[in-house]
Protein backbone atom coordinates (compact mmCIF):
# COMPACT_ATOMS: atom_id res chain seq x y z
CA UNK A 1 0.00 0.00 0.00
CA UNK A 2 1.31 3.46 -1.26
CA UNK A 3 2.41 5.33 1.69
CA UNK A 4 0.94 8.89 1.22
CA UNK A 5 2.87 12.39 0.47
CA UNK A 6 2.03 15.42 2.70
CA UNK A 7 3.42 18.94 1.92
CA UNK A 8 3.83 20.76 -1.01
CA UNK A 9 5.92 21.24 -3.75
CA UNK A 10 6.59 23.82 -6.37
CA UNK A 11 6.23 23.21 -10.32
CA UNK A 12 9.71 22.51 -11.27
CA UNK A 13 10.58 20.20 -8.48
CA UNK A 14 8.09 17.05 -8.76
CA UNK A 15 11.54 15.74 -8.99
CA UNK A 16 12.19 16.15 -5.99
CA UNK A 17 8.67 14.91 -5.02
CA UNK A 18 9.34 11.34 -6.63
CA UNK A 19 12.88 10.56 -5.50
CA UNK A 20 11.56 10.82 -1.71
CA UNK A 21 8.44 8.78 -2.90
CA UNK A 22 10.77 6.57 -4.10
CA UNK A 23 12.48 6.34 -0.30
CA UNK A 24 8.92 5.05 0.48
CA UNK A 25 8.22 2.39 -1.74
CA UNK A 26 11.68 0.76 -1.23
CA UNK A 27 10.45 0.54 3.08
CA UNK A 28 11.44 3.75 4.96
CA UNK A 29 9.98 4.32 8.03
CA UNK A 30 9.30 8.42 8.43
CA UNK A 31 11.15 11.15 6.95
CA UNK A 32 10.82 14.87 5.24
CA UNK A 33 12.79 16.70 2.71
CA UNK A 34 12.84 20.49 2.13
CA UNK A 35 14.16 23.21 -0.65
CA UNK A 36 14.73 26.99 0.07
CA UNK A 37 15.20 29.17 -2.81
CA UNK A 38 15.98 32.71 -3.11
CA UNK A 39 14.51 32.63 0.52
CA UNK A 40 11.23 30.62 0.18
CA UNK A 41 10.00 27.51 0.64
CA UNK A 42 9.88 25.48 -2.86
CA UNK A 43 9.52 21.77 -1.54
CA UNK A 44 8.19 20.71 1.85
CA UNK A 45 7.17 16.95 2.21
CA UNK A 46 6.91 14.87 5.37
CA UNK A 47 5.53 11.42 5.07
CA UNK A 48 5.65 8.03 7.05
CA UNK A 49 5.83 7.40 10.81
CA UNK A 50 7.46 8.81 13.41
CA UNK A 51 7.15 5.78 15.81
CA UNK A 52 8.72 2.23 14.98
CA UNK A 53 5.67 0.41 15.29
CA UNK A 54 4.38 2.43 12.59
CA UNK A 55 1.32 3.76 14.53
CA UNK A 56 2.21 7.34 14.64
CA UNK A 57 1.87 9.60 11.26
CA UNK A 58 4.68 11.86 10.62
CA UNK A 59 3.16 15.32 11.02
CA UNK A 60 4.41 18.56 9.78
CA UNK A 61 5.85 19.43 12.79
CA UNK A 62 7.22 16.31 13.79
CA UNK A 63 10.83 16.91 14.90
CA UNK A 64 14.09 14.40 14.36
CA UNK A 65 16.94 14.15 15.73
CA UNK A 66 19.89 15.30 13.11
CA UNK A 67 22.84 14.03 14.19
CA UNK A 68 26.17 16.32 13.24
CA UNK A 69 23.89 18.07 10.88
CA UNK A 70 23.54 19.75 14.04
CA UNK A 71 26.92 21.46 13.32
CA UNK A 72 25.79 23.16 10.14
CA UNK A 73 23.89 25.50 12.73
CA UNK A 74 26.46 25.69 15.23
CA UNK A 75 28.93 27.16 13.11
CA UNK A 76 26.45 29.23 12.28
CA UNK A 77 26.22 30.27 15.34
CA UNK A 78 30.10 30.75 16.00
CA UNK A 79 30.02 33.00 12.47
CA UNK A 80 27.30 35.23 13.91
CA UNK A 81 29.88 36.21 16.88
CA UNK A 82 32.59 36.66 14.62
CA UNK A 83 30.54 39.17 12.39
CA UNK A 84 29.53 41.19 15.68
CA UNK A 85 32.95 40.89 16.46
CA UNK A 86 32.96 39.60 20.05
CA UNK A 87 35.14 36.73 18.75
CA UNK A 88 37.82 36.20 15.52
CA UNK A 89 37.94 33.18 13.68
CA UNK A 90 41.31 34.36 13.25
CA UNK A 91 42.31 34.29 16.84
CA UNK A 92 43.72 31.59 19.66
CA UNK A 93 40.49 29.86 21.20
CA UNK A 94 42.45 31.03 24.32
CA UNK A 95 42.26 34.89 23.25
CA UNK A 96 37.86 34.06 23.90
CA UNK A 97 38.71 30.83 26.81
CA UNK A 98 42.04 31.30 28.73
CA UNK A 99 41.88 27.95 30.50
CA UNK A 100 42.27 26.34 26.84
CA UNK A 101 45.89 27.72 26.20
CA UNK A 102 47.32 24.68 28.24
CA UNK A 103 49.38 21.91 26.86
CA UNK A 104 50.43 23.60 24.07
CA UNK A 105 46.93 24.80 22.54
CA UNK A 106 48.17 28.36 22.81
CA UNK A 107 48.54 28.12 18.84
CA UNK A 108 44.83 26.89 18.41
CA UNK A 109 42.73 28.54 16.47
CA UNK A 110 39.10 28.95 16.25
CA UNK A 111 39.02 28.56 12.68
CA UNK A 112 40.91 25.22 13.10
CA UNK A 113 38.43 24.26 15.97
CA UNK A 114 35.30 25.05 12.62
CA UNK A 115 37.54 23.12 10.03
CA UNK A 116 38.32 19.93 12.32
CA UNK A 117 42.22 20.70 12.23
CA UNK A 118 42.85 21.69 16.13
CA UNK A 119 44.14 18.21 16.76
CA UNK A 120 41.42 17.31 19.88
CA UNK A 121 39.46 14.75 18.02
CA UNK A 122 39.04 12.48 21.03
CA UNK A 123 39.13 13.13 25.18
CA UNK A 124 42.30 11.59 25.89
CA UNK A 125 40.25 9.45 27.85
CA UNK A 126 36.98 8.07 26.79
CA UNK A 127 33.88 9.92 28.03
CA UNK A 128 30.80 7.63 30.07
CA UNK A 129 27.16 8.21 29.28
CA UNK A 130 26.57 9.91 32.49
CA UNK A 131 29.99 11.99 31.99
CA UNK A 132 29.43 12.96 28.90
CA UNK A 133 26.34 15.05 30.00
CA UNK A 134 28.37 17.54 32.27
CA UNK A 135 29.39 19.78 29.46
CA UNK A 136 31.25 22.14 31.80
CA UNK A 137 33.50 18.96 33.28
CA UNK A 138 33.66 17.84 29.17
CA UNK A 139 34.96 21.48 28.27
CA UNK A 140 37.41 21.09 30.99
CA UNK A 141 39.02 18.29 29.86
CA UNK A 142 39.63 19.65 26.80
CA UNK A 143 40.68 22.94 27.66
CA UNK A 144 43.25 20.54 29.65
CA UNK A 145 44.83 17.97 27.39
CA UNK A 146 47.65 18.06 24.93
CA UNK A 147 46.75 18.32 20.92
CA UNK A 148 47.58 15.24 19.14
CA UNK A 149 48.52 17.09 16.08
CA UNK A 150 49.94 20.13 15.40
CA UNK A 151 47.17 22.55 14.96
CA UNK A 152 45.80 23.36 11.40
CA UNK A 153 47.97 20.64 9.92
CA UNK A 154 45.76 17.65 9.94
CA UNK A 155 42.35 16.55 9.21
CA UNK A 156 40.69 14.49 11.96
CA UNK A 157 37.08 14.87 12.40
CA UNK A 158 36.02 16.26 15.75
CA UNK A 159 32.71 14.60 15.92
CA UNK A 160 31.77 15.00 19.05
CA UNK A 161 34.53 17.45 21.11
CA UNK A 162 33.84 20.04 18.30
CA UNK A 163 30.26 20.78 19.59
CA UNK A 164 31.90 21.05 23.46
CA UNK A 165 34.54 23.53 21.89
CA UNK A 166 32.12 25.82 19.58
CA UNK A 167 29.56 25.95 22.55
CA UNK A 168 32.03 26.85 25.29
CA UNK A 169 33.69 29.69 22.84
CA UNK A 170 29.80 30.63 22.39
CA UNK A 171 29.24 30.76 26.19
CA UNK A 172 32.93 32.72 26.83
CA UNK A 173 32.06 35.18 24.19
CA UNK A 174 28.55 36.07 24.64
CA UNK A 175 27.51 34.79 28.37
CA UNK A 176 24.70 32.79 26.59
CA UNK A 177 24.38 28.61 26.45
CA UNK A 178 24.84 27.94 22.75
CA UNK A 179 21.22 26.18 22.72
CA UNK A 180 19.87 29.62 23.87
CA UNK A 181 21.97 31.44 21.78
CA UNK A 182 20.37 30.12 18.84
CA UNK A 183 16.76 30.20 20.20
CA UNK A 184 17.01 33.80 20.98
CA UNK A 185 19.02 35.29 18.18
CA UNK A 186 17.74 33.27 15.62
CA UNK A 187 14.90 30.68 16.24
CA UNK A 188 12.34 32.88 17.94
CA UNK A 189 12.61 36.02 16.16
CA UNK A 190 13.02 34.07 12.49
CA UNK A 191 10.50 31.50 13.37
CA UNK A 192 12.67 28.27 12.57
CA UNK A 193 11.40 25.27 14.81
CA UNK A 194 14.94 23.60 15.30
CA UNK A 195 16.27 23.25 18.78
CA UNK A 196 19.93 22.46 20.73
CA UNK A 197 17.98 21.17 23.42
CA UNK A 198 14.65 20.08 23.88
CA UNK A 199 11.67 22.03 26.45
CA UNK A 200 10.01 18.48 27.35
CA UNK A 201 6.52 19.78 26.12
CA UNK A 202 8.31 19.50 22.43
CA UNK A 203 8.61 15.61 23.32
CA UNK A 204 5.37 14.47 21.94
CA UNK A 205 6.23 15.50 18.70
CA UNK A 206 9.85 13.89 18.54
CA UNK A 207 10.32 10.94 16.26
CA UNK A 208 11.87 7.76 17.93
CA UNK A 209 14.76 7.08 15.73
CA UNK A 210 15.43 3.48 14.15
CA UNK A 211 19.27 2.77 15.25
CA UNK A 212 19.38 -1.01 14.65
CA UNK A 213 21.77 -0.07 11.04
CA UNK A 214 23.80 2.73 12.67
CA UNK A 215 26.98 1.70 12.50
CA UNK A 216 29.95 4.08 13.95
CA UNK A 217 33.06 5.00 12.33
CA UNK A 218 36.45 3.48 13.22
CA UNK A 219 39.14 6.01 13.38
CA UNK A 220 41.25 5.36 10.12
CA UNK A 221 44.81 6.81 12.13
CA UNK A 222 45.69 3.63 14.05
CA UNK A 223 46.88 5.53 17.12
CA UNK A 224 43.44 7.19 17.24
CA UNK A 225 41.71 3.09 17.76
CA UNK A 226 40.22 2.18 21.35
CA UNK A 227 40.56 6.42 22.07
CA UNK A 228 37.49 7.55 20.45
CA UNK A 229 34.47 8.15 22.31
CA UNK A 230 32.09 5.47 22.74
CA UNK A 231 29.61 7.56 20.83
CA UNK A 232 28.65 5.15 18.32
CA UNK A 233 27.09 2.79 20.61
CA UNK A 234 26.60 4.98 23.26
CA UNK A 235 24.20 7.68 21.17
CA UNK A 236 22.52 5.44 19.09
CA UNK A 237 21.27 3.65 22.92
CA UNK A 238 21.05 7.58 24.19
CA UNK A 239 18.86 9.37 21.04
CA UNK A 240 15.00 8.16 22.22
CA UNK A 241 15.91 9.29 25.74
CA UNK A 242 14.89 12.41 27.60
CA UNK A 243 18.50 12.97 28.44
CA UNK A 244 19.25 13.23 24.90
CA UNK A 245 16.60 15.22 24.42
CA UNK A 246 17.25 18.05 26.58
CA UNK A 247 20.99 18.17 26.71
CA UNK A 248 22.58 20.78 24.10
CA UNK A 249 24.95 18.82 22.30
CA UNK A 250 25.79 21.14 19.09
CA UNK A 251 27.44 18.31 18.08
CA UNK A 252 25.01 15.50 17.38
CA UNK A 253 22.09 16.50 19.60
CA UNK A 254 20.24 19.11 17.25
CA UNK A 255 16.18 18.65 17.11
CA UNK A 256 14.35 19.77 14.00
CA UNK A 257 12.69 19.06 10.47
CA UNK A 258 13.88 19.47 6.70
CA UNK A 259 12.33 22.89 6.62
CA UNK A 260 14.00 23.97 9.80
CA UNK A 261 17.13 22.88 8.64
CA UNK A 262 16.84 24.57 4.98
CA UNK A 263 15.40 27.51 6.40
CA UNK A 264 18.11 28.45 8.59
CA UNK A 265 20.92 27.14 6.37
CA UNK A 266 19.29 29.51 3.71
CA UNK A 267 20.80 32.09 5.52
CA UNK A 268 23.79 31.55 3.80
CA UNK A 269 22.38 31.32 0.21
CA UNK A 270 20.91 35.00 0.92
CA UNK A 271 23.79 37.39 1.83
CA UNK A 272 23.59 36.49 5.30
CA UNK A 273 19.85 37.28 6.05
CA UNK A 274 17.17 34.93 7.23
CA UNK A 275 13.34 36.34 6.83
CA UNK A 276 14.28 39.73 6.08
CA UNK A 277 16.74 39.49 9.04
CA UNK A 278 20.65 39.83 8.56
CA UNK A 279 22.34 36.75 10.74
CA UNK A 280 25.80 37.22 8.77
CA UNK A 281 27.75 39.88 6.84
CA UNK A 282 27.80 38.75 2.77
CA UNK A 283 32.02 39.08 3.65
CA UNK A 284 30.92 36.68 6.65
CA UNK A 285 29.21 34.14 4.67
CA UNK A 286 32.52 34.44 1.96
CA UNK A 287 34.61 33.30 4.45
CA UNK A 288 32.84 29.99 5.10
CA UNK A 289 34.47 29.01 1.55
CA UNK A 290 38.11 29.24 3.12
CA UNK A 291 39.87 26.13 2.95
CA UNK A 292 41.08 24.71 6.39
CA UNK A 293 41.99 21.52 4.92
CA UNK A 294 41.86 19.20 2.20
CA UNK A 295 42.89 14.81 1.89
CA UNK A 296 42.63 12.44 4.24
CA UNK A 297 40.48 12.67 7.09
CA UNK A 298 42.37 10.71 9.80
CA UNK A 299 38.93 9.84 12.02
CA UNK A 300 36.86 8.56 8.79
CA UNK A 301 39.15 7.47 6.43
CA UNK A 302 37.33 9.47 3.74
CA UNK A 303 38.89 12.27 1.53
CA UNK A 304 37.03 15.99 2.82
CA UNK A 305 37.87 19.57 1.66
CA UNK A 306 36.68 21.60 4.96
CA UNK A 307 35.97 24.64 5.16
CA UNK A 308 35.03 27.18 8.12
CA UNK A 309 32.47 24.80 9.49
CA UNK A 310 31.05 22.94 6.54
CA UNK A 311 32.35 21.02 3.68
CA UNK A 312 32.91 21.83 0.38
CA UNK A 313 32.37 20.97 -2.64
CA UNK A 314 34.93 18.72 -4.52
CA UNK A 315 35.50 15.28 -6.35
CA UNK A 316 35.38 12.96 -3.38
CA UNK A 317 32.26 14.93 -2.17
CA UNK A 318 30.31 16.00 -4.96
CA UNK A 319 27.24 16.79 -3.83
CA UNK A 320 27.28 20.44 -5.12
CA UNK A 321 26.97 21.75 -9.08
CA UNK A 322 29.43 24.29 -8.13
CA UNK A 323 32.81 25.55 -5.96
CA UNK A 324 29.76 27.92 -3.89
CA UNK A 325 28.48 24.85 -2.31
CA UNK A 326 28.35 24.25 1.74
CA UNK A 327 27.20 20.87 2.95
CA UNK A 328 27.18 18.50 6.01
CA UNK A 329 25.92 15.49 7.22
CA UNK A 330 24.06 13.64 9.96
CA UNK A 331 24.81 10.03 10.98
CA UNK A 332 22.69 7.53 9.60
CA UNK A 333 21.63 9.56 6.62
CA UNK A 334 20.28 13.09 7.15
CA UNK A 335 21.99 16.23 5.01
CA UNK A 336 21.89 19.66 4.26
CA UNK A 337 23.50 21.25 1.15
CA UNK A 338 23.64 24.75 0.30
CA UNK A 339 23.91 26.04 -3.31
CA UNK A 340 25.29 29.80 -2.40
CA UNK A 341 25.96 30.51 -6.29
CA UNK A 342 21.93 29.57 -7.00
CA UNK A 343 20.89 30.50 -3.77
CA UNK A 344 19.19 27.54 -2.79
CA UNK A 345 19.56 25.40 0.86
CA UNK A 346 18.22 21.21 0.19
CA UNK A 347 17.64 19.47 3.55
CA UNK A 348 17.03 15.85 4.26
CA UNK A 349 15.99 14.17 7.92
CA UNK A 350 14.60 10.70 8.74
CA UNK A 351 14.31 8.65 11.32
CA UNK A 352 15.47 5.46 10.12
CA UNK A 353 19.38 5.30 10.39
CA UNK A 354 21.54 3.59 7.63
CA UNK A 355 24.93 3.21 7.11
CA UNK A 356 27.47 3.31 4.35
CA UNK A 357 25.66 3.54 0.89
CA UNK A 358 22.51 5.47 2.36
CA UNK A 359 22.06 7.33 -0.97
CA UNK A 360 18.76 8.81 0.10
CA UNK A 361 19.77 12.42 0.95
CA UNK A 362 21.77 13.09 -1.87
CA UNK A 363 19.27 11.54 -4.22
CA UNK A 364 17.39 14.16 -2.91
CA UNK A 365 20.12 16.86 -3.04
CA UNK A 366 20.57 15.62 -6.89
CA UNK A 367 16.77 15.92 -7.35
CA UNK A 368 17.12 19.37 -6.63
CA UNK A 369 19.92 21.08 -8.51
CA UNK A 370 18.81 18.99 -11.63
CA UNK A 371 15.35 21.19 -10.97
CA UNK A 372 17.36 24.44 -10.03
CA UNK A 373 19.28 23.84 -13.13
CA UNK A 374 15.71 23.32 -15.57
CA UNK A 375 14.44 26.85 -14.38
CA UNK A 376 17.50 28.83 -15.88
Amino acid sequence: MPVPLHGHCAAGFEGVRRVFESHFEQGDLGACCAVWLDGEPVVDLWAGHRDLARRLPWERDTLVNVWSTTKMVAALCVLMLHDRGALSVDAPVAETWPEFAAAGKERVLVRHVLGHTAGLPVFDEPVDDLAFFDEAACCARLAAQAPRFAPGEVLAYHAETQGFLLAELVRRADGRSIGRFFREEVAEPCGVDFHMGLDDAAFARVADVATLHAKPNRPDDPTLRGLESPSGSRSAGLVNTSAWRRAELPASGGHGHARSVAQVMSTLANEGSLGGRRLLSPATVARAFEVQAEGRDQMTGRDFKMGMGFGLHCPSTPLGRNDHTLWWAGWGGSMCVVDVENRMSVAYAMNRMLGEGDLRAPLIVFAAHAAREALG
